[in-house]
């Protein structure tokens, strides 16, 4: 596993999205770097690690560890070798393996704790990705596409049937908790507690014509 501008995403954990996290001399964790886009006060930042080099005064960093969206942050370090980052002039040749593994690990251990659909309900979906997959290769696109439309109205139409009414549910319950967070459900869904909280308020409002 090397290097990779994008971050690292599991189906069905995409609030989990995990990546490079870097650490300073001090063991602190660096801000995000922020970019002058020459256009007044407008700035981009970023905590991609190759950006953490010592140049143009950002910070140096001295080693990488695992990072998730969620707030985890991996136990083992693994030192930056600037020298090899520099010679090989491409981020995504610089060996990222030990991080991806930790997060990897970690993303085991949400899917581990989180509530597992019923066998026959995955493969049911299984089996309606892939039938849609196929049509791709169908020589009529015109037919094919219309067939992919008309599959995405049955599947919207069910899940404005039930999304509401569980989302409601699941809510009124949460109300019951006496510290009012969203933890233990966030857990069962494999989510981040913001992504959960995001997650019921759109299927509360959900409706289908």
């Amino acid at each position: 596993m090397y290097g990779e501008r994008s971050g690292w995403r599991r189906d069905g954990f995409e609030s989990h999205e995990g990546m490079v996290g870097v650490l300073l001399a001090d063991g602190s964790e660096p801000k995000p770097v922020l970019f002058d886009l020459g256009s007044g006060a407008t700035f981009h930042e970023s905590s991609d690690w190759w950006h953490y080099d010592g140049t143009f005064r950002r910070p140096t960093a001295v080693s990488m560890r695992g990072r998730c969206a969620c707030g985890w942050r991996g136990a083992k370090t693994y030192p930056i070798d600037w020298e090899k980052v520099r010679e090989d002039d491409d981020p995504d040749a610089y060996d990222t393996s030990g991080p991806y593994e930790e997060w990897e690990a970690h993303l085991d251990d949400v899917a581990g704790r989180a509530v597992p659909l019923p066998e026959d309900l995955a493969k049911l979906l299984g089996q309606v990705r892939e039938r849609l997959d196929r049509l791709w290769l169908e020589e009529d696109k015109t037919r094919a596409y219309a067939t992919m439309l008309k599959t995405c109205d049955g599947l919207e139409a069910i899940v404005a049937e039930v999304g509401p009414e569980a989302a409601q549910t699941l809510s009124c319950e949460q109300d019951k908790d006496e510290d009012g967070s969203m933890s233990a459900l966030a857990e069962a869904l494999g989510m981040t507690e913001q992504a959960t909280c995001a997650r019921l308020l759109h299927y509360e409002h959900l409706t289908w014509r």
